[in-house]
């Protein structure tokens, strides 16, 4: 349904999309931020996925009320609503994966580096909870800047004590699927079938298609290449804009973040081959977080699969990404040392 069913001898290989609900065990999804816009339709999506037992929804407000409504559902997940910090731990405890969508939305006008202030302290806190009531999880950050949470995430777990690498992803693969999507309209493909594997990181030129890795292989002429990667690029602003102050992109996060959480709960259940582009700790580059495909294995990341042989362009649009990419995350370890209290 969800999830994709990769071959790992090549990046770009990808034969379809497949959701596999053989060898189920169970398993605690936790939703931090469960009654915002993107969490309210990927707690919906989440009660889908047969490979969740138990889905433990979390935010500041409005959460019975989500709870409930996703509760009636006639699918196999438990639903469990929780209010507030003093419910918090309980919503953890247990969680083999937890989500974290929450924070505040960008509006016309602002970059996901505009949120940094706000969303910084929520995704400091919250992963500061996750240390204590459930160091074991997985833990996907789906809260922008995602270039920066990520390493704020990754430093309040070093400084508990309980920080291992394989467990922290920045969830970026909706710029994955804008890229097959967009690729898809402009060759006229069935997009099922389309598949661009995306590299560096989650906001603007970091945002890097590899479309010379596409499958099936396309071409396009330089000016057309360029147009196509500046949209995914900017693809959020598209849809910020578009909403007028409505929102941003919502729905669409939504459908990514649960096709990764599916991808990430088959590979915990032993199903082989599972792969997503993430953001994570890699030695790809100078940047100490870079995404690439990434093999899932039982415990997160079983293999990173690396960039893989570049083209021309977009080695040049790895070097032009990296400076801003490295400020990004000097700017979230910054933040935890100065600003994070123990």
């Amino acid at each position: 349904m969800f999830s994709r069913f990769v071959q790992t001898s090549q990046l770009g290989a990808v034969v379809g999309k497949h959701f596999s609900t053989s060898g189920q065990n169970n398993a605690k999804v936790a939703l931090l931020g469960a009654a915002g816009g993107i969490g309210q339709p990927l707690a919906l999506l989440l009660k889908q996925s047969p490979l969740v037992t138990h889905l433990a929804l979390y935010d500041i407000a409005h959460t019975p009320g989500v709870a409930a409504d996703v509760s009636h559902i006639d699918t196999r997940a438990k639903v469990t609503g929780h209010l507030g910090a003093e419910q918090l731990a309980d919503c953890l405890k247990n969680a083999e994966l937890v989500l974290i969508p929450a924070g505040v939305p960008r509006k016309p006008g602002m970059t996901r580096d505009d949120l940094f202030n706000t969303n910084a302290s929520i995704v400091a806190n919250l992963v500061d909870a996750i240390a204590k009531n459930s160091p074991k999880a997985i833990i996907g950050i789906i809260t922008n800047p995602v270039n920066s949470t990520v390493p704020i995430a990754a430093e309040v777990l070093k400084k508990r004590g309980v920080y291992d690498e394989r467990r922290v992803f920045g969830v970026t693969t909706l710029d994955v699927v804008r890229s097959n999507t967009f690729i898809a309209e402009a060759k006229g493909l069935d997009v099922t079938k389309v598949e661009c594997p995306v590299i560096g990181g989650h906001s603007g030129i970091t945002i890097i298609p590899v479309i010379s890795q596409c499958t099936p292989s396309v071409t396009f002429p330089q000016p057309e290449r360029e147009k196509l990667t500046v949209r995914i690029q900017n693809a959020g602003t598209e849809v910020v804009e578009a909403k007028a102050g409505a929102g941003s992109a919502t729905l669409s996060m939504a459908f990514a973040a649960a096709e990764f959480a599916n991808s990430l709960l088959e590979a915990l259940n032993g199903t082989e081959g599972k792969v997503q582009c993430a953001y994570v700790r890699s030695n790809e580059t100078e940047a100490k977080y870079f995404a690439t495909p990434i093999l899932l294995g039982k415990n997160g990341v079983e293999k990173n699969l690396g960039i893989g042989k570049l083209s021309d362009y977009e080695r040049g649009l790895v070097t032009a990404a990296l400076p801003e990419l490295i400020a990004n995350i000097k700017k979230g370890e910054d933040f935890v040392a100065t600003q994070f209290k123990q």
